[in-house]
């Protein structure tokens, strides 16, 4: 049953990698393609208003956010798939701390900026990657969370 757990657990979180990655490459892709697409409840051209340097900037902070996302869903996928995999413990607290930093700062648009506007991908991640990582939280029984060092 172990095993099951630990193969639908890492299927989870290749899963929830993989789409993080497509949303972030597809971000980039509106950002740089000049798509249409919306800052709160008006599109990127009502805010900029003709002012074509505000659009730029708009774009390119869009841009930058989708390039870290892009990173972190690699960086997410590899440890899911090397590490994690084989059932190293310090993985599953890597993903764990990286999900939570990801979730936190994402959530904290509610209180700090008073909307809710943009706090699902937050949630979703925490349901899925939390899920994923429940799935397999029998590997918490081993030793130590980090790797040890040779001696």
């Amino acid at each position: 049953m172990a095993s099951k757990l630990r193969t639908a657990s890492w299927v989870l979180l290749a899963i929830a990698g993989s789409l993080t990655l497509l949303a972030a490459l597809a971000s980039a892709s509106i950002a740089y393609s000049g798509g249409w697409y919306a800052i709160g409840p008006a599109g990127v051209d009502k805010v900029a208003e003709g002012r074509q340097a505000i659009e730029t900037a708009l774009r390119g902070i869009r841009g930058t956010s989708a390039a870290f996302a892009a990173g972190y869903a690699v960086l997410f996928l590899f440890v899911v798939l090397v590490p994690y995999r084989r059932g190293e413990v310090w993985a599953w607290w890597a993903i764990l701390a990286g999900m939570l930093a990801v979730v936190l700062l994402v959530l904290a648009r509610i209180p700090f900026l008073g909307t809710q506007l943009g706090a699902a991908p937050g949630v979703i991640i925490l349901v899925s990657v939390g899920l994923g990582l429940i799935l397999d939280a029998g590997r918490l029984r081993k030793i130590s969370p980090l790797p040890s060092r040779p001696a």
